[in-house]
């Protein structure tokens, strides 16, 4: 949950500030509800291998992380964020329609590629948007956000009815969909003119504060991060792995849906749960259960036995992200908020992409006990954020 500031502006509001912002998170998560779950099944449709497929998701993951600070700069400096939403959703557009034209490997690299630079900034400007909304006129983020979730759901829902009516065919149709519908929600986006604090995203272009550069906690970033990058397996070949099991696209759609809407179910839950539990319990069991799910994903668990484990993200993702962020709360101050989101995208953007490639291989070679790889990179994620647990200032062992 992020708390509202104190309001230090007397500006009016733009009307209809809230739903329109939700609209703005609906559009792209939609897409993604489609994306993230059935792309890899329409690539394993195209005859291509394991490792290129991995290549295929993974080389937009590395171009993200260039091209979206560049985005966020540009963002800030033409004084109105929206005006870069248009651009990102009509050549994203044009990217998707592309894709229609060769199913070549190097092609769809290539493309896809693109899509993932011109793509990237879109969300998080409109995150940007959202956060001005809770500054200046101390908007709920999480009345705003939770939308694009229940979006993300019935989009992954949708997409499993549909691959299981008509395969793989059905993915870039759909994407191309939503991304008409991301050009459609630029026209409502509120205008809240130049920012007032630059956005996580051009921070990534600037210097490292000298906070952010503590050792403690750059060990506590890196380890949380490479739990998020050990999901990389997850995303890119559970959706393969399950069709390949006899999963029907429905079902496979809900399995995605347990994941999202345990997360979104934790978050509501955040509020509480830090009243009664530690920061570190909360970043610990996520390390530890991120750990145990990949050990055990790899089991014939059944339906069932996967719906509780994709549960799990309740914890390996939401409830350890909540943990670093109010960690980031302690120990940065307000004016390096920015830098320190920015540090955080960075870190999980090139280690998800670093595993999504690598997982590629793995799952080419190995199938899926690839995923006891995900567990050691969880492993050792955890061992980091131990380290940084271990030598924190606080500690009186090391004279905080």
């Amino acid at each position: 949950m992020i708390p509202s500031p104190e309001l230090p502006y007397r500006e009016d509001a733009p009307a209809y500030f809230v739903p329109r912002i939700a609209l703005l998170f609906c559009a792209p998560l939609i897409v993604n509800g489609f994306a993230l779950p059935f792309f890899p099944v329409w690539l394993s449709t195209l005859s291509l291998s394991d490792f290129e497929i991995g290549i295929i998701l993974a080389v937009p993951m590395f171009v993200r992380v260039i091209t979206a600070p560049l985005a966020g700069l540009l963002a800030d400096r033409i004084g109105e964020r929206s005006k870069v939403l248009v651009w990102s959703a009509v050549f994203s557009l044009l990217t998707a329609l592309a894709l229609f034209v060769s199913h070549a490997f190097w092609y769809v690299l290539v493309i896809y590629a693109l899509q993932g630079a011109v793509y990237s900034p879109y969300v998080p400007i409109v995150e940007a948007i959202a956060l001005t909304g809770v500054r200046r006129w101390g908007f709920d983020y999480a009345r705003m956000r939770v939308w694009g979730s229940v979006a993300f759901i019935g989009a992954t829902m949708l997409g499993g009815e549909m691959i299981g009516l008509f395969g793989g065919g059905m993915v870039l149709p759909a994407m191309a969909v939503g991304f008409v519908l991301m050009i459609g929600m630029t026209f409502i986006a509120p205008r809240v003119g130049r920012p007032r604090r630059p956005s996580t995203l051009t921070t990534l272009t600037e210097p490292t504060p000298k906070t952010l550069r503590k050792l403690d906690l750059q060990l506590l970033l890196i380890g949380v991060t490479l739990v998020n990058g050990s999901h990389a397996m997850l995303f890119a070949f559970s959706a393969i792995y399950w069709q390949h099991i006899g999963f029907t696209g429905t079902q496979i759609g809900l399995l995605w849906s347990a994941g999202v809407a345990a997360e979104v179910l934790m978050f509501a839950c955040a509020k509480p749960i830090i009243r009664r539990v530690s920061i570190w319990t909360m970043i610990f069991s996520g390390c530890g259960l991120a750990v145990v799910r990949w050990l055990i994903f790899p089991m014939d668990l059944g339906f069932g036995g996967y719906f509780l484990l994709q549960c799990f993200h309740a914890f390996t993702y939401a409830i350890m992200h909540t943990g670093m962020q109010n960690r980031l709360v302690e120990r940065v101050p307000e004016e390096q908020e920015a830098s320190a989101q920015g540090i955080y995208f960075f870190y999980t953007g090139i280690f998800t992409a670093i595993f999504t490639f690598a997982s590629g291989y793995l799952y080419a070679w190995y199938g899926v006990d690839g995923f006891y790889a995900m567990s050691v990179v969880a492993f050792v994620g955890c061992c980091f954020a131990l380290t940084s647990w271990f030598i924190q200032p606080q500690r009186p062992a090391v004279g905080g």
